[in-house]
Order: C-alpha cells, then sequence, then structure tokens
C-alpha cells in the first residue's frame, strides 16, 4: 500500500487524524502524534527521523510557518526571518525529493488580529502571531513552490470562507470544523498525487 508522510505544526497536528480516517485503505498515513514540526529548521531533522524509522513515501503534506515568524522574546527578530526560512525549506525539499516522495505545501492559516498564545501541543512556546507576517511568509513559499514545480495546498485561502476563519479561542489554532475542512482538502490533494 502507497504511504503519506504529514508533516508540520500544531495546524497539522489537529487534522492528521481526520486525514487518516478519510484515506484509510487508500494508503497508509505517517505523521509524528507525540510532536510538532516547530519551525522549519526542526522539521528538517524531524524528517530525516521520520526517513529513517519509515523509509520511502509515496507523497509528502507539510506545513511551516508560525513557528518561524514567531518573535520570542527576548528576540527581537523572528526565529527565521524570511531568507532563513525560504533557505530551510529548501533543504526540506530536497531531503523529501531524496527520498522519492511527491509534495504538497500547505500554507499558514489567517490571522483575524495580530496576538499571542501558547502553543496547544504542550512546548510551553508562546506563540505570537499578525496576519502581515502569515501573508509574507506564504507568499515567499508559495514563490519557492512555484520555481520548485510543487502542488500548494492553499489552507489560508480555504479558512477565509468563515467570518472568524474558523479560529478557536485563542485565535491561532481552528475549530473542529476548520480543522475537517484543513483534512477534507488535503486527502483531495494526497488522492490526485497517489492516483498519478
Amino acid at each position: 500500500m502507497k504511504k503519506v508522510l504529514l508533516l508540520g505544526d500544531s495546524i497539522r497536528m489537529g487534522y492528521d487524524e481526520y486525514v487518516k480516517d478519510i484515506l484509510r485503505g487508500k494508503c497508509e498515513v505517517y505523521y509524528d502524534d507525540a510532536d510538532n514540526g516547530r519551525f522549519a529548521a526542526y522539521t528538517l531533522w524531524q524528517v530525516n527521523q521520520l526517513f529513517v524509522k519509515y523509509g520511502r513515501f509515496d507523497v509528502v503534506h507539510w506545513n511551516n510557518g508560525y513557528w518561524d515568524m514567531n518573535i520570542e522574546a527576548p528576540m527581537t527578530e523572528a526565529i527565521h526571518p524570511l531568507d532563513e526560512y525560504v533557505h530551510f525549506l529548501k533543504r526540506i525539499i530536497r531531503e523529501i525529493r531524496r527520498n522519492g516522495a511527491e509534495i504538497i505545501f500547505a500554507t499558514t492559516t489567517p490571522i483575524l488580529s495580530g496576538g499571542s498564545t501558547l502553543d496547544n501541543t504542550g512546548t510551553g512556546v508562546k506563540i505570537n502571531y499578525s496576519n502581515d507576517w502569515v501573508v509574507s511568509y506564504n507568499n515567499a513559499a508559495k514563490k519557492l513552490a512555484a520555481e520548485e514545480n510543487i502542488t500548494v495546498n492553499d489552507l489560508y485561502t480555504l479558512m477565509l470562507q468563515d467570518k472568524n476563519y474558523y479560529k478557536c479561542e485563542d485565535m491561532l489554532h481552528l475549530t473542529d470544523e476548520g480543522y475537517r475542512l484543513c483534512a477534507e482538502q488535503a486527502a483531495k490533494l494526497i488522492l490526485e498525487k497517489l492516483e498519478k
């Protein structure tokens, strides 16, 4: 059976089980259910560990963004300023291609207004957010995806369907309905890749 890997931050952790349920019987879906991909350099390390553990994949669906753009006090700039973000995205792309997998990159979901909240996966990290940052990082990632001929799962636009962008109380993560919609769109794109 074909194998799919889901990579990404806590947003991925909100929809990964739904994707697995939707694709049950069609492919095997893998993800790190104990940890999220955090920022792109961490995802680079994590994907290598997952390749060592599980071998070759047919499709990797992946996102990074919120952690990369986060300005975590007392720091005064993002964990990964845009040029570093793109640098690490390129390295992740190279590793996924070395594994032989097709790639789907998912954009970061929109923000209603600037603020901050604790990461909801137990890391204890406070994530700061602004939609201006999201737009800039998404634009850089989409430009790279176009250059690299990578399919983009536009979760940003998908979440705009709701006036509150399917945000839960912390205004960063999503409601259950939002996660289910993300899962449906991700599963559709994954199946399209698997059927090629």
